[in-house]
This record gives C-alpha cells, sequence and structure tokens, in this order.
C-alpha cells in the first residue's frame, strides 16, 4: 500500500474534496485528517510530549561555574 500526501482546504460547510487520487473506483482506502496547524508544531518542537528521565536530580549542576565557590 502506497501513502500519497494532499493538501486541501476544508470548505465553510466542513466538507474536503479531494480530486484525481491514485486509486481505482471501487477501492477502499483510509483517510486521516490532520490540521495543518498542529503538524507544525510537532515538527517545531520534536521532544514535546516525550518521556522526561533525570539521571542524578538532587545533584549540583554547573558548580564549577560560580566565582564565589572558587
Amino acid at each position: 500500500m502506497s501513502a500519497i500526501r494532499v493538501q486541501a482546504t476544508v470548505t465553510r460547510e466542513g466538507t474536503l474534496v479531494i480530486k484525481g487520487l491514485p486509486s481505482m473506483a471501487g477501492h477502499t482506502v483510509d483517510v486521516l485528517v490532520q490540521d495543518r496547524l498542529s503538524r507544525e508544531s510537532e515538527e517545531r518542537y520534536p521532544l514535546r510530549g516525550k518521556p522526561i528521565q533525570y539521571e542524578s536530580p538532587f545533584e549540583a549542576v554547573a558548580e564549577g561555574d560560580w566565582d564565589c565557590l572558587r
């Protein structure tokens, strides 16, 4: 099964028309509708929603960078 990407605009009535699909008439296809704004934010922030694991959460960070501790 091959996948294609088509960009289309939803009308005021909430309908979407896609013409010229490379499938034969009568074939069953899966349709996924994704808002373009949500897809752009996923690409912009690839780590959003990913699990976070802290190795040593209570140890000092950049302790050597403080002049008063030298």
